[in-house]
C-alpha cells in the first residue's frame, strides 16, 4: 500500500464560497450537514450487516467536529445503495429539505456509469438540474461529489468522463461547488497508486473504494471545506 494519498488542494479547491455553513459556525452550536448519495455514501455491508469500510460521511463528521471545536456538527448519512440522481431526487423532501442543513453534499454519477443500461444520461442531468434548482431557493450550501475512480469504472472510462463533464456542467449552471473526486483519484494513479490500491479488495464488483481511498477522499473533502471557510473568515 502506498503512503497516504495527497489531498491535491489545487484539484479539489471549491469555486464558490460556503456562506451558509460559515454563518452558522459563527452563530450556532448545533450544525447539520446532509450527505445524500448511493453506496459510497451509505457504506457497503458485510454479511453480518456491519459496514466493512466506514464511509465518508461518518469520517467527515469527526473531521468537522475537530475543525469546529465545541460545536455539535452532525453529518446525516442519507445514502442508499444502488441509487442514482433520479431516485435520490425523489427523497429530497424528506431526506434533505426537511432536515434544513447548512450544507448538502450530493454524491452522484457512479451508478449511471456502472449500470449504464439502467440510466439515461439525459435523465440524470435533468434530475441534477431539478434538485439543484430546489436547493437554490433555500439557505444551504451545496457540493456535488462526482464519480469514484476504481477498477470497474476504469473499464468504462469514456462513459465516466462524459458523466464527470455532465456533473461539472450542472454545477456551473447552478453555481455550486463540485468536489472533483474522479480527477483526484486519477491524480493518485499518476502519483504512483494503482487501481487495486483504490478499490475495496473484498468487493467482487470492483466498484467500491478501499479504506486507503476512502480516507484520502474524506481528508481532501474536509480540506476543501476548511479552505473555503478560512477564505470567508479572512
Amino acid at each position: 500500500m502506498p503512503d497516504a494519498p495527497q489531498p491535491h488542494r489545487d484539484i479539489v479547491r471549491f469555486s464558490y464560497p460556503l456562506p451558509h455553513l460559515a454563518d452558522v459556525l459563527k452563530r450556532q452550536r448545533k450544525i447539520k450537514v446532509v450527505a445524500i448519495g448511493s453506496s459510497s455514501t451509505a457504506g457497503e455491508p458485510l454479511p453480518n450487516g456491519e459496514v466493512k469500510i466506514v464511509p465518508f460521511p461518518d469520517r467527515l463528521e469527526l473531521a468537522l467536529r475537530k475543525r469546529g471545536y465545541g460545536r455539535m456538527i452532525d453529518v446525516l448519512n442519507r445514502g442508499v445503495r444502488g441509487q442514482e440522481a433520479p431516485e435520490e431526487l425523489s427523497r429530497f423532501e424528506s431526506d434533505v429539505i426537511a432536515e434544513a442543513p447548512s450544507l448538502v453534499i450530493w454524491q452522484v454519477g457512479t451508478n449511471a456509469v456502472y449500470r449504464d443500461v439502467d440510466y439515461n444520461p439525459e435523465e440524470v442531468s435533468a434530475s441534477l438540474d431539478a434538485g439543484l434548482g430546489w436547493l437554490a431557493a433555500l439557505p444551504m450550501d451545496v457540493v456535488l461529489m462526482d464519480l469514484q475512480y476504481t477498477t470497474i469504472i476504469d473499464e468504462k472510462l469514456d462513459l465516466a468522463k462524459k458523466m464527470v463533464a455532465r456533473i461539472a456542467a450542472a454545477a456551473e449552471k447552478a453555481q455550486v461547488n463540485v468536489f472533483r473526486r474522479f480527477d483526484l483519484m486519477v491524480q493518485w494513479v499518476k502519483d504512483g497508486a494503482t487501481l487495486a490500491d483504490m478499490t475495496d479488495p473484498l468487493d467482487t464488483s470492483k466498484l467500491h473504494m478501499s479504506e486507503w481511498a476512502t480516507d484520502g477522499v474524506t481528508r481532501a473533502l474536509d480540506g476543501a471545506i476548511g479552505e473555503s471557510l478560512a477564505a470567508i473568515a479572512s
